[in-house]
C-alpha cells in the first residue's frame, strides 16, 4: 500500500501572488514596472524638487527666440507623431537587426 502524497507547505497555491513571484524569478517585478523602481523614481523627483530651483530650471529650459520655440513644437509633433504610429517615414533607413524598414519583423 503507498502512503498518501502530502502537500509540501512551502509550495504556493495555484494562483496566489507567491507562485507568480516564484516562477517569475524577481520576486519584485509586476508586469511592466516593479514598486522598488517606482519607489527609487518618486524619491528621486522628490529630492530633486527639494534641492533645486524648478522655476530657474523651466526658464533656462524655454525657446530664446522664435526660431527655436518653432523648432522645439516641430519636435513635439513629430515625436507625437512616432508616438501613436503615424510616422511610418521615420522608421527608414533604420538599424534594428530583424525589422524591415517598414518596422516589421
Amino acid at each position: 500500500m503507498t502512503e498518501p502524497v502530502k502537500k509540501d507547505d512551502r509550495t504556493p497555491a495555484p494562483g496566489s501572488g507567491q507562485q507568480q513571484q516564484k516562477q517569475s524569478g524577481t520576486g519584485q517585478q509586476y508586469g511592466e514596472g516593479s514598486y522598488s523602481g517606482t519607489r527609487q523614481y518618486n524619491e528621486g523627483v522628490k529630492e530633486h524638487l527639494q534641492n533645486h530651483d524648478v522655476e530657474r530650471e523651466a526658464r533656462d529650459a524655454a525657446p530664446r527666440n522664435a526660431s527655436e520655440e518653432k523648432e522645439m513644437e516641430e519636435a513635439e509633433r513629430v515625436g507625437l507623431e512616432k508616438a501613436r504610429g503615424e510616422d511610418r517615414q521615420s522608421l527608414a533607413g533604420n538599424n534594428n537587426p530583424g525589422e524591415d524598414d517598414d518596422g516589421e519583423k
